[in-house]
């Protein structure tokens, strides 16, 4: 199984404890390799009077970067304060996953990448192009540029080898 985002509903006002809960259930129960990253999309903002404040991009929700397992699924659900998962029709049904763009689009105006450069993206590994020009081809990554949040990865392009930048919005581990 792949790990993937989820879009959980909690009470408003509430994100932050959940978040907080849902990371101290992960722990306890010993599921940090199923449940890896909790998130609530906030953004900063200035005020009228030049005062910085944290905006709710989407009150009462939250972000769950998660491998769906019985179990998984189970203690977020279960979570104190979560209403459950949107995407699932209920009776039981899982719910579907955010798409790459959408989760890019979320966490890249956050500042936030859905991928782990340190750890998901390698020189040498194999990496699927999903948008762009060279929407729908594999490569192989051969540098990554985490600051500028770049990768050069090589394609073979009418039968010849040809390197080309690209964004990490732009790929998904294939």
């Amino acid at each position: 199984m792949e790990k993937e985002w989820y879009v959980v509903n909690t009470y408003s006002g509430h994100e932050n404890k959940v978040k907080e809960k849902l990371e101290m259930r992960a722990s306890s129960m010993g599921m940090e390799d199923h449940i890896l990253r909790v998130v609530v999309p906030e953004q900063k903002e200035i005020d009228a009077n030049g005062k910085e404040k944290i905006k709710k991009l989407f009150p009462g929700y939250i972000l769950v970067e998660m491998i769906m397992t019985d179990e998984a699924w189970f203690i977020v659900r279960n979570t104190p304060g979560v209403t459950g998962f949107i995407g699932s029709s209920g009776k039981g049904a899982k719910p579907f996953p955010l798409t790459p763009a959408e989760v890019d689009r979320i966490l890249g105006s956050m500042g936030m990448s859905r991928l782990d450069a340190d750890s998901d993206l390698k020189e040498g590994e194999k990496v699927k192009v999903i948008s762009g020009p060279f929407d729908g081809m594999y490569g192989t990554i051969k540098s990554v540029d985490i600051e500028k949040a770049l990768l050069e990865v090589s394609l073979d392009l009418f039968g010849q080898e040809t390197i080309v930048e690209l964004e990490f919005s732009q790929i998904s581990k294939s």
